[in-house]
């Protein structure tokens, strides 16, 4: 692998293009069960014979093991190699989803899916990891293209696939068919990625940071998980999570600063002007993609009467964009810097984002399409040129601390924009149904999916005007990336060999 990434050719050879379809094989796994889950939890509350509020730990559950298991895994790739933690991490993901299969009850089911998110949290880090020390800095564009395939397509097909299964199988095949992936991708681990990359003296874990930063992220996620289904922020219930999860990484802040380099990821890697403009972009990026992907199927699903499986049709269009985006970004990021690339980008989602602004309850699939493919080409070409660009200036040894930051920074942003535009779509749709003298039930979106059909004729407008309005804020959530984009890379940094080394902090 080290003469692959001193090579200065323009493309991508054939083990670097290996790599990345064999970390693909892994998080295509885990990116399509998050969506296929969350379409499935009725059918789950329904056959396990338990609350919804319950059901919601199935999820919830797997959230917080992420946010655990995240931060450990740079520590985990420097003790024991890339290589070993990521077949760890396919096999734990692959056992936790065998056992979900053969759960007898919802609470075996989340303590077995804690056990699949203890797996599938170290897999973007260290997918990432994998893949940027494979590449190099002169290919990172085009190398992250292909890890954005999962992380771009799976929001979309997820929910088909989980249509699929849950309308002509039992439940138990949301998880069985992760199995037979996990094995493929096991067996293509083994076999095609690099060995190495564990450090001689990796130093001692670091217990107190490990406790400190993955306790705040735990509950940080988990007052967001609160704040979308109690739709807002200021029950106390949502607040003191979040507050305990600020204070637990403002103590981790110092304690890392203290600590140095021995710390469980070091803070200062932000002092790197690409890596701190990546990051904020990316957590930007993050609040207005996922939370964008969070609404569309709602649309759909609600206020115009689809199905799991048509509204995952519907929303093929905005991955189709995407795999157009990342081939013709990625080797443009590479070229001229992604300082070019995500600007565009940006203008494309505004554009693709807009038109949703101004849905109602007969808005055009064709025009609604059109659009979506759009936003696709936006968000593919905003996304990887931003993960790429933050990698481009760091050491090979700094990549497997920087990646489990920017996997956090993702998982928090997704989560934070998920609440942001939950609560705005309720708070509105409360708004306006109390203007017709309607009074609302529920919260979260559950009062989005609890409204009758017979009642549809006369709040379907209302809800069409309160998706419209989350759609003004995903619109402005999505403008003010521009900000740190400005401060992203204009030109490819060409390395003489290994990744350069950033000055010491």
């Amino acid at each position: 692998m080290g003469t692959s990434i001193a090579q200065r050719s323009d493309k991508l050879d054939r083990s670097v293009i290996i790599t990345g379809l064999v970390i693909v094989s892994g998080m295509i796994m885990v990116v399509l069960d998050t969506t296929i889950v969350n379409v499935a939890l009725d059918t789950l509350s329904t056959e396990l014979d338990a609350p919804l509020s319950t059901t919601q730990w199935v999820v919830t559950g797997y959230l917080l093991a992420v946010g655990l298991v995240i931060p450990l895994s740079g520590w985990a790739m420097d003790r024991f190699g890339p290589k070993a933690v990521w077949i760890t991490s396919v096999t734990l993901f692959a056992a936790g989803s065998a056992l979900c299969a053969t759960a007898w009850s919802v609470e075996a089911l989340i303590a077995f899916r804690v056990l699949q998110g203890l797996g599938g949290g170290m897999l973007l880090p260290v997918g990432q990891a994998i893949i940027t020390r494979a590449a190099g800095p002169e290919r990172l564009g085009r190398a992250m293209s292909i890890l954005g395939v999962p992380m771009l397509l799976g929001p979309v097909f997820g929910p088909v696939v989980g249509g699929l299964l849950v309308e002509y199988t039992n439940w138990q095949w949301i998880f069985i068919v992760n199995v037979p992936v996990g094995i493929l991708a096991i067996v293509l681990a083994v076999w095609k990625l690099p060995d190495g990359g564990a450090l001689s003296e990796p130093g001692r874990l670091d217990v107190r940071g490990l406790v400190l930063l993955s306790g705040g992220l735990v509950c940080l996620l988990y007052g967001l998980s609160q704040a979308s289904s109690h739709g807002g922020f200021g029950d106390w219930s949502v607040l003191g999570w979040l507050i305990g999860g600020a204070i637990g990484l403002a103590l981790y802040t110092w304690h890392s600063l203290s600590r140095g380099a021995e710390s469980i990821i070091d803070v200062r890697l932000l002092t790197d002007r690409l890596f701190a403009s990546g990051t904020v972009a990316m957590f930007l990026v993050a609040i207005g993609m996922f939370g964008g992907m969070l609404l569309l199927p709602l649309y759909y699903q609600t206020v115009r009467g689809e199905g799991a499986l048509n509204a995952g049709l519907l929303l093929a269009p905005q991955g189709l964009g995407a795999i157009v985006a990342m081939v013709i970004g990625g080797r443009l990021t590479d070229r001229i810097g992604a300082g070019y690339v995500v600007p565009v980008g940006i203008v494309l989602a505004l554009l693709g984002t807009f038109p949703f602004t101004q849905v109602g309850v007969d808005t055009s699939y064709v025009w609604l399409s059109l659009t979506l493919f759009v936003r696709g080409v936006g968000l593919g070409a905003v996304m990887m040129p931003t993960i790429a660009a933050a990698y481009t200036k760091l050491s090979k040894d700094a990549v497997t601390r920087a990646a489990p930051t920017l996997t956090a920074i993702q998982q928090v942003g997704a989560s934070f924009g998920s609440a942001v535009l939950v609560t705005a779509l309720t708070q509105r749709f409360s708004d306006q149904l109390s203007s017709q003298g309607i009074q609302a039930a529920g919260g979260g979106t559950d009062q989005i999916s609890s409204v009758p059909p017979e009642q549809m004729p006369v709040v379907g407008p209302l809800l069409a005007d309160s998706f419209g309005f989350a759609f003004w804020i995903a619109f402005a959530l999505t403008a003010v990336i521009i900000i740190p984009a400005l401060f992203l890379p204009r030109h490819t940094t060409r390395g003489q060999g290994e990744m350069p080394v950033p000055p010491s902090i």
